[in-house]
């Protein structure tokens, strides 16, 4: 045991029950080693409902790979909300800082509150970075991305990454869709891209002004060589869907990353339950419908279940049940065996439910 170790040990035996740590995050939370925290150095706007968040993460954090994501969390009405965003900057930035780019969502508390009312100099909770959605470290590629709206978020990462690492974009084709030109986030650095970067081709299509969400006819213009092009896609719904199912008709399944900020829902036959909710531990009930996740009711009557990525990926929600039936809406699976773990991000209630939470 080294003797920094030694002496944070014998710190948090005089801190009991808490830990030096909670002491060391009155003076800089920075400096705490129980938690990670970020201090937000600037919120810059992006497009109207669209903003960047430099961060400056705490001294636990570790460097990330571009395309991965992070949990922020951040307080609302007293309670602490925790959403997933995708890093924006590349990896190992001068200064230390990452930044994260919000796209406000309809109806959505936390973007909403993220870009319209965090301030410089405040300290919100951080998570390290996850994700499988990389460029390979050591094997060369010529890769193709295709994103829609605040999907370009982990693919700016990649492109910063390859100009501050490289100064030279390698052979890159990048197929991109926004509703209209002024919704295209990171609009004018792209346009620099494209001026400075000879191998960096790009191609904007706007949805609302007659252009749809991928055809054949414009990855054929945009990228005539896709078939030997590895593809990484990230955006809506349907633009993945569109992008998955060409590839599988091509057979080059294999050849696609994606990176999914909703979990795909499954279609069912099966009519919605409605029913009543119980939580347990919380003592408290809520009715459901049979449609909207028990998170987003547990969160509609006040609570603040333990969550992460809200999709179905990091188990951060988990809990048991203990009476009722719960449908997986990722793929219609029905949990009803009392002390089976429930991911109540991704599950919907069928009928009278009860859960340990």
């Amino acid at each position: 045991m080294t003797i920094r170790a030694s002496l944070a040990r014998f710190a948090d035996m005089l801190a009991y029950p808490l830990r030096h740590s909670h002491y060391v995050e009155l003076v800089n939370p920075l400096w705490t080693t129980h938690a990670l925290m970020a201090r937000v150095e600037d919120v810059r706007a992006e497009t109207v409902d669209c903003s960047t968040l430099t961060l400056r993460p705490g001294t636990n954090w570790r460097t990330h790979r571009a395309g991965q994501f992070v949990r922020l969390g951040v307080a609302i009405g007293g309670q602490r909300h925790t959403r997933t965003y995708s890093i924006s900057s590349a990896p190992g930035r001068e200064d230390g800082c990452i930044t994260v780019t919000v796209k406000a969502v309809p109806g959505g508390r936390v973007s909403e509150h993220l870009i319209r009312q965090v301030q410089v100099g405040q300290y919100l909770p951080l998570g390290e970075p996850q994700g499988e959605f990389v460029l390979p470290e050591s094997m060369p590629v010529h890769p193709l991305f295709i994103t829609g709206g605040s999907g370009i978020t982990p693919i700016m990462s990649m492109l910063r990454n390859y100009a501050q690492e490289y100064e030279v974009i390698p052979d890159t084709v990048h197929i991109h869709y926004a509703p209209h030109q002024r919704d295209v986030i990171f609009g004018q650095e792209l346009d620099t891209l494209v001026a400075t970067q000879k191998h960096y081709q790009l191609s904007r299509y706007y949805t609302q002004t007659g252009a749809s969400h991928f055809n054949i006819e414009q990855l054929e213009a945009s990228c005539p060589d896709w078939r030997e092009r590895e593809v990484w896609v990230c955006g809506p719904t349907g633009l993945i869907e569109a992008v998955e199912a060409h590839w599988a008709k091509a057979g080059l399944a294999d050849k696609l990353h994606v990176e999914r900020f909703h979990a795909p829902i499954a279609k069912t036959s099966d009519a919605a339950t409605p029913g009543r909710v119980i939580f347990k531990k919380s003592a408290a009930e809520a009715s459901s419908d049979g449609i909207n996740t028990l998170l987003r009711i547990a969160e509609d009557i006040g609570l603040n279940p333990k969550h992460g990525c809200r999709m179905g990926i990091c188990h951060g929600c988990d809990t048991k049940l203990v009476s009722g039936c719960v449908r997986d809406m990722r793929n219609g699976t029905l949990i009803a065996e009392p002390g089976d773990t429930v991911q109540v991000c991704v599950c919907s209630a069928v009928g009278d439910v009860e859960l340990a939470l």
